[in-house]
């Protein structure tokens, strides 16, 4: 899955607060819903713990769609963050900008991709450098919105 950079986020930028409403939906059988709304919610507070440190990239591919990654999915990267096995990670391998799980194939390092039909990518001997941790990924529920 390859990357596209779209920019950091804008920390001299006012909130925008949106409804948040009172109850949690329910994903299963659906019951009435209350009338109100609790609160706001700033997305940006709610997504982002860096933002000096944060960024936001375009997926681009397939490579990563077991892992709920769809090619145009927006995905907010935080390059504050130490990567850990199970991280997604935003990383330049040869030069070349990927989204791959961080993991280990028996004690080395590979990048694992979320669909079987590509490779893992075995971090020894090649070039790399990490952009970044994938904290969140936005994606569209309805076709050909926010893409």
């Amino acid at each position: 899955m390859r990357t596209e950079y779209l920019g950091r986020v804008d920390e001299s930028a006012a909130p925008v607060p949106l409804p948040l409403a009172a109850d949690a939906v329910r994903a299963g059988f659906p019951s009435p819903a209350d009338d109100y709304v609790e609160t706001e919610l700033d997305l940006v507070a709610h997504l982002v713990q860096h933002p000096s440190a944060t960024f936001f990239v375009r997926a681009k591919g397939d490579s990563m769609e077991s892992d709920g990654i769809y090619d145009g999915d927006l995905l907010i990267v935080d390059r504050s963050l130490e990567p850990r096995d199970g991280d997604v990670l935003i990383i330049a391998v040869d030069g070349e900008l990927t989204c791959k799980r961080l993991g280990r194939i028996g004690h080395r390092p590979y990048l694992l991709p979320g669909n079987p039909n590509y490779q893992p990518i075995p971090l020894e001997n090649v070039e790399c450098h990490v952009w970044g941790v994938v904290t969140h990924n936005v994606h569209a529920l309805r076709c050909g919105v926010g893409r």
